[in-house]
């Protein structure tokens, strides 16, 4: 029987990608440099994850570190990162793109959806450096993206869970709320309680760090995911 979570594992290497699928994640996030908030993966990368890795693999584009706001060149780059990762058999895409007024660049954004050649698009992080996140929201449907990760605008998702829950009631069908940051196996739970999403995003971090073994990851994966079966039963 289909689960009615379903659980993203962030990734930054192949090998945790393995592990991942391993310990029961329904879809993977691809980066690098995770420490950073995350940067697009290098085309060997997506590549040789595409070739180990059933589930879905979104791949992460953003050219650097830092604020959301890009130059002219930046977004250059992220135009060519879109065709790379089509070509590397990615099956979405994670990006965001703010203006300096912390606003969602709805422009810009559609502009990179467009070159996704129909595949699904995450809104990242971006969304809680956004001034209002009411207001953003709208925005970035009116991007189609088909989902935003989230905090709600905290530090982690079980701080944000009021708003996050606020979100998920205003975006009804529209699109998915994906909250994320600070999710591990023993508040994944109450995070679903309170928030009332369906999917979920998982780094790990929080508990495990940066660099863990695969064996460790792939063991915290399979807990996260067998508490977030337990949380969609009850």
């Amino acid at each position: 029987m289909k689960s009615r979570f379903l659980l993203e594992i962030s990734v930054e290497s192949v090998a945790a990608a393995v592990a991942a699928e391993r310990g029961g994640a329904q879809r993977i996030e691809l980066c690098e440099d995770a420490a950073i908030g995350g940067v697009t993966p290098s085309v060997p990368m997506m590549r040789e994850a595409r070739s180990r890795v059933k589930i879905p693999i979104f791949a992460m584009i953003r050219p650097r570190g830092g604020n959301f706001v890009y130059s002219n060149d930046e977004f250059a780059a992220m135009r060519r990162s879109i065709d790379d990762a089509r070509a590397a058999g990615m099956d979405g895409l994670v990006l965001g793109i703010l203006t300096t007024e912390r606003r969602v660049n709805v422009v810009r954004t559609r502009e990179l959806i467009g070159l996704c050649g129909g595949l699904p698009v995450t809104f990242h992080r971006a969304m809680d450096e956004a001034v209002d996140l009411p207001r953003a929201l709208e925005e970035i449907i009116a991007t189609e993206s088909q989902r935003i990760l989230t905090s709600g605008g905290k530090a982690s998702a079980l701080e944000g869970a009021e708003t996050i829950a606020g979100l998920v009631a205003k975006a009804g069908q529209r699109i998915v709320i994906l909250p994320g940051a600070g999710i591990h196996p023993d508040n994944v739970r109450e995070v679903a309680r309170r928030t009332g999403a369906k999917e979920f995003h998982s780094g790990l971090s929080s508990i495990l760090g940066r660099g863990a073994d695969a064996g460790r990851f792939e063991a915290e994966v399979r807990r996260l995911k067998s508490n977030l079966s337990e949380a969609a039963d009850n």
